[in-house]
C-alpha cells in the first residue's frame, strides 16, 4: 500500500508527528522495531519517573516523624521495578490506541530507506517488505553513548536501561557522568540504600545548568550521603572480579573506586547506522542528520526529527518538531493555511527529576552577561516560602534574570519541590515578550511554589516583599 506520510520510529518525536499528519488529512503508517512509544515511554522518561516517585515514597516514610506521623517501611526491589514496568506498559498501550484512534498503521521491523519514497522493513522473523511513501520522517531516536574505557556488558557496566530492570540491589554504584540520567539514577539507587558515587569530567555536577543550581545540588546529593568527584575521568574499569574496579583520574593523582556496578551516563549517540543514510546521500555532520529549519534532509521528501539531529535531545523538543514539520509539508500541499513557526531552541525548558528537582529555561547568569546584558537577577529561597515549609521541602531556590534596560526575562533557574510544573510561566512569558512588570500585575495563587517566581522577580526589582 502506498502511504502520504511514513514516519520511522514510534518515539514521542515519531508518534507526534504520524498523529497530526493523520489529523491534517495524510494517509499515515509509523514503523517500529521494539515497542509503541519508543525509548521515551518504555526506557526513558516514563518508567524513571515511576522510579523516582517510588525513591520519594520512601523519602517521606523515612522522615515521617517530621510530619507526626509514626511509620516504618521496607522497601521491596523487585516490586519497585515491576511497578515502573507497569507504568511504562500502560503508556505503551496508550500509544497504541491513539495509533488505532487516529487510524494509523503500524508495521513492527526495522526500516531501512532503499530509494526516494520506498522503505524496506525487515520484520523480527526475517521476513521483508517494502513500504511505499511520498513523505518519509526519521525519528529514530538515541541510545546510551559509550566509551573505550567502560563498554557496556549489560551486567558490570551497564546503561539506562539495564538501570531500570536490574533483577536484584546493588550495594554500591558508581555512576559516571552527571547529566539528568546520572543524577536521576544516582538519586533514585542512593535513596533505595545503594553506596553511590557520581564521578563528572567538568567541574561541576549538571554541567548544562546556571552555577548556582550545581553548587546546590552537590550540598543537597552530599548531604544525603552521595560522593562527588569533579574534574575526574574514569580511564579504565576491571570487571574481572566479583565487581568492578574503576580507576580515576583526579586532579590529585588517581584513585580507585570500587562498587557492584557502573552506570555509563555520559549521554546519548543518535541510531542512524544502517537505516539507507550513505545509499540516499543523505547529509550528516557529527553523527547527527542534518536538516533545514522545517526538517527537510538534504534529499526532496525525507525529513529528519529528535535525537537523530542536532536540536536539543529532549522528548518535548521531539514532539514539537515533528508538529512543525508535518504542518510544514501540509502547508506545502496546501492541507494547512498557515506555515507553522518555527522552533525557538533558545526557549526550550530543561527539566531534571531528582530529589530536588532541576528547572531552567533561557540564559543562566554567565551567559547572559558573556552575551553583553545588564542583567538584574532575583533569587528567592525555598526557605521563605509558605509552601515548601508545609511540605517540608525547603532546600532549593528560584532565580531570574532580566535585562535591566527593556525588562527582557532572559533566563529562570530553579531547584526545589516540584519547580518541573511552574517553569512553563516562563517560557510562556518569554514567547509573550513579558515584561517584569506585566508578571508582578499578574496575581499568584497563595500557598503556591509558583509564587516563588513572583517573589524572585520582585527581589530582582528591589520590591521584596517576603524576605
Amino acid at each position: 500500500m502506498a502511504y502520504d506520510v511514513v514516519v520511522i520510529g514510534s518515539g514521542p518525536g515519531g508518534y507526534v508527528a504520524a498523529i497530526r499528519a493523520a489529523q491534517l488529512g495524510f494517509k499515515t503508517a509509523i514503523i517500529e522495531k521494539e515497542s509503541l512509544g519508543g525509548i521515551c515511554l518504555n526506557w526513558g522518561c516514563i518508567p524513571t519517573k515511576a522510579l523516582l516517585k517510588s525513591a520519594q515514597v520512601m523519602e517521606y516514610i523515612k522522615h515521617a516523624k517530621d510530619f507526626g506521623i509514626e511509620a516504618s517501611g521496607q522497601h521491596n526491589f523487585e516490586a519497585v521495578i515491576k511497578r515502573s514496568r507497569g507504568v511504562a506498559d500502560k503508556m505503551s498501550k496508550g500509544v497504541q490506541f491513539l495509533m488505532r484512534k487516529n487510524k494509523i498503521d503500524v508495521i513492527m521491523g526495522f526500516g531501512k530507506l532503499v530509494a526516494k519514497g520506498k522503505i524496506e522493513v525487515t520484520a523480527a522473523d526475517n521476513s521483508k517488505q517494502t513500504v511505499e511513501t511520498k513523505h518519509i520522517i526519521l525519528a529514530t531516536g538515541a541510545r546510551s553513548r559509550q566509551l573505550p574505557a567502560m563498554p557496556i556488558d549489560g551486567k558490570k557496566i551497564i546503561g539506562y536501561r539495564e538501570a531500570m530492570v536490574l533483577p536484584q540491589q546493588p550495594k554500591s554504584m558508581i555512576v559516571v557522568g552527571s547529566g539528568a540520567i546520572g543524577v536521576e539514577f544516582g538519586y533514585f539507587y542512593n535513596c533505595m540504600g545503594t553506596k553511590v558515587t557520581i564521578v563528572e569530567f567538568l567541574p561541576r555536577v549538571v554541567p548544562v545548568e546556571d552555577e548556582e543550581i550545581s553548587k546546590e545540588l552537590e550540598k543537597n546529593f552530599k548531604k544525603n550521603g552521595i560522593d562527588i568527584m569533579t574534574n575526574s575521568e574514569v580511564t579504565k574499569v576491571d570487571t574481572s572480579g566479583n565487581g568492578v574496579k574503576a580507576t580515576v583520574k583526579t586532579q590529585n593523582g588517581e584513585v580507585t573506586l570500587e562498587a557492584d556496578v557502573l552506570l555509563s551516563a555520559v549521554g546519548i549517540q543518535p541510531n542512524i547506522e544502517g537505516i539507507g543514510l550513505e545509499e540516499l546521500g543523505i547529509k550528516s555532520d557529527k553523527g547527527r542528520i542534518s536538516t533545514d529549519k522545517y526538517y527537510q534532509t538534504n534529499v526532496p521528501g525525507i525529513y529528519a526529527i529528535g535525537d537523530c539531529t542536532p536540536g536539543q535531545a529532549l522528548a518535548h523538543v521531539a514532539s514539537k518538531e515533528g508538529i512543525i514539520c508535518v504542518e510544514n509539508i501540509a502547508f506545502n500541499e496546501k492541507k494547512y493555511k498557515h506555515q507553522p513557526q518555527i522552533l525557538d531552541y533558545a526557549n526550550v525548558p530543561g527539566c531534571t527529576y531528582c530529589t530536588p528537582e532541576i528547572a531552567s529555561v533561557g540564559m543562566t547568569e554567565k551567559q547572559a552577561k558573556d552575551a553583553g546584558f545588564e542583567v538584574k537577577v532575583g533569587k528567592f529561597p525555598l526557605s521563605a516560602s509558605g509552601k515548601a515549609s508545609a511540605a517540608g521541602h525547603t532546600e532549593g531556590f528560584i532565580k531570574v534574570i532580566f535585562d535591566a534596560k527593556y525588562g527582557e526575562w532572559l533566563g529562570t533557574h530553579m531547584i526545589g519541590y516540584n519547580v518541573t510544573e511552574i517553569i512553563a510561566e516562563t517560557v510562556v512569558a518569554r514567547k509573550l515578550e513579558t515584561t517584569y512588570h506585566e508578571v508582578l500585575d499578574s496575581i499568584h495563587p497563595h500557598p503556591t511554589i509558583s509564587e516563588s517566581i513572583k517573589d524572585a522577580i520582585e527581589v530582582a526589582y528591589g520590591e521584596a516583599i517576603h524576605l
